[in-house]
């Protein structure tokens, strides 16, 4: 991709040139995500050295914290879909004042975050949680709470904005980095070693909130620090009549970033309170369902961080190409994003069906006549989960590439009715009309990303289908 396109268009790109450059884009974006994973199961680790309360805390600490951060970092994703249609059009003086409005969006996103992460114990005592689990949860939130605006910051705007402006190697430097400093700090602030202060459960939250900010705080510096990067965050000397035609105004930027973004958070939202509903009701059959549930879970996410890596590729390309009324490159763009994503997930079903006991392996001890049961019921369901990969991966890519064309509220709905009115309503019959269990459960999150899957793949299919150029949808 290139900045500014000539005044006469080239030639169509080669299947073979998509490829590429999807890959060269989605790789280090789903690098720096495994990476995310893998400092939260480190968190998880150091924490259980203390006991399993102080795994519980943290674990369901955690989870509310970065489930929150996902949602709104689903609205900041408005920023790469308007930076990359931009750059597509030759216009990047427009780069800079969006990245402004999407830092300002950042800080104002922050505020509701901050409060809903305040209110962390009454919300877990009203949902049934122990009196004294949610009080250390509470406290635990206390402290990580502080972290926010720095998530936010690099989870959110910068992940969107560099890979937008094609420099996604940054973010997974920096995502590496970060990853040896929050072992450190986490260890340290848990053990009171090096001089640190011994903290215990609130160290493991203090050093989250610390890389969080550095993490943002660096990438933040980069992009600002670095001459090459500089220019598409600050706003360069431009004449006034030019800067009028073709420069929004904040107000118009912060609506359009609203009016991409908010149907996007709700999807995520809309997607992560399923799986987390079918967790309790795996609870409601027993204990060893909630159990192969969390282990299906975990192994199903690691999967997925490819394909989300691949959305966001889509989202980024499709952008590009529609900025520059190519729609017939917007579509490939699109449609080969799918069909990696497609295939990854299809190799990844294949494990799953392959060596399913191997895998549960990794979680129990499956010799253990204790652990039998779960065994059994975690192999179930990643044979349900191998079903079930690649609708997953194409329904998630399927969707980055309708944010490339600002198509986001239909899909929204289209997710809403296929994971809860199709996926919930019968995964809760199979599982408790048909006594399937916890597999019935899964059954039903397959039926729902099923249908998901084909509904937003028609629907880009349908937005991209022999649009005259200059056509696209805006």
């Amino acid at each position: 991709m290139h900045d500014v396109l000539p005044a006469t268009q080239p030639p169509p790109l080669s299947l073979r040139r998509h490829i590429a450059d999807t890959v060269r884009l989605a790789a280090p974006l789903a690098v720096a995500q495994v990476t995310q994973i893998a400092m939260g199961i480190t968190d998880m680790v150091l924490l259980g050295s203390l006991g399993s309360a102080a795994l519980a805390v943290g674990g369901l600490g955690t989870g509310l914290f970065f489930t929150t951060v996902l949602v709104l970092q689903g609205v900041l994703s408005a920023v790469a879909v308007l930076v990359s249609q931009a750059r597509g059009a030759g216009r990047a003086e427009r780069a800079p004042a969006i990245f402004r409005t999407g830092l300002l969006l950042t800080v104002l996103l922050a505020v509701p975050a901050f409060a809903l992460l305040s209110a962390a114990e009454p919300i877990l005592l009203a949902l049934g949680e122990p009196a004294d689990l949610a009080h250390e949860v509470g406290r635990y939130e206390d402290v990580l709470r502080w972290g926010v605006p720095g998530a936010l910051l690099g989870l959110g705007l910068m992940r969107a904005f560099l890979p937008a402006i094609d420099r996604p190697r940054v973010i997974l430097w920096v995502t590496l980095s970060a990853f040896g400093v929050n072992g450190l700090l986490n260890y340290g602030l848990i053990h009171g070693v090096w001089g640190l202060p011994r903290l215990g459960v609130l160290g493991s939250a203090t050093a989250t909130a610390a890389t969080l900010w550095g993490t943002g705080l660096s990438l933040l510096g980069i992009v600002l620090l670095t001459p090459s990067l500089r220019h598409w965050a600050v706003p360069q000397p431009t004449p006034t009549g030019l800067r009028q035609k073709h420069i929004p105004r904040r107000a118009a930027l912060f609506a359009e970033l609203l009016r991409i973004g908010l149907p996007v958070g709700v999807t995520y939202g809309v997607e992560v309170t399923l799986f987390q509903s079918v967790g309790l009701l795996a609870g409601l059959i027993g204990t060893a369902s909630l159990a192969a549930h969390q282990i299906a879970l975990n192994v199903a996410s690691f999967a997925f961080m490819v394909p989300l890596a691949l959305a966001q590729a889509a989202n980024v390309r499709v952008g590009f190409w529609t900025g520059a009324a190519r729609p017939t490159e917007a579509r490939r763009a699109g449609l080969v994003a799918i069909g990696l994503g497609a295939g990854f997930m299809a190799l990844t079903g294949i494990v799953l069906l392959a060596a399913p006991r191997l895998i549960v392996s990794l979680y129990l001890a499956p010799g253990d006549p204790g652990n039998a049961e779960t065994v059994r019921i975690a192999v179930s369901l990643l044979f349900v989960a191998a079903v079930f990969q690649i609708a997953d991966g194409v329904q998630a890519v399927a969707a980055g590439g309708l944010r490339g064309l600002r198509d986001t509220r239909t899909p929204m709905l289209l997710a809403a009715f296929g994971y809860w009115g199709i996926g919930f309503t019968s995964g809760y019959a199979l599982a408790f009309r048909l006594d399937a269990g916890a597999a019935g459960l899964w059954w039903g999150l397959a039926i729902g990303l099923a249908v998901v899957a084909v509904l937003l793949t028609l629907r880009f299919e349908r937005r991209t289908r022999a649009v005259p150029a200059g056509k696209m949808p805006a």
